[in-house]
C-alpha cells in the first residue's frame, strides 16, 4: 500500500512516499520514513485527524507529524481579548 509521511515547518517541508505492506501502523510508517526532526513531533495525524502510533494505515493515507505549539492558544485568546494583539 502507498502511504505518505510529511513533516512541515513554516518555510519548508519533508515528504516521503512509501510502499508498505498491509497491516502497517502509523509508527511503522514514521520509522520507515526516517524524517529529520521526526523525534521532536508532538503528535501524529492521519489526514488531519489525531492518530495513535498503533493505528493501522490504509492505502493512500497521509501521516502528518505535528510540531509542538509555539504559544498557548488560551493565552493568545486572552491577550487578543485584552486588546494586546
Amino acid at each position: 500500500m502507498r502511504v505518505e509521511v510529511v513533516l512541515a515547518w513554516p518555510d519548508r517541508y519533508q515528504l516521503r512516499q512509501l510502499e508498505l505492506p498491509e497491516g502497517c501502523t502509523v509508527a511503522d510508517a514514521v520509522a520507515e520514513a526516517a524524517l529529520d526532526g521526526a523525534a521532536e513531533a508532538a503528535a501524529m495525524a492521519v489526514h488531519g485527524v489525531l492518530a495513535r502510533p498503533q493505528q493501522l494505515l490504509q492505502d493512500g493515507d497521509r501521516v502528518e507529524l505535528l510540531r509542538p505549539l509555539l504559544a498557548d492558544p488560551k493565552e493568545n485568546r486572552r491577550r487578543r481579548a485584552r486588546g494586546g494583539d
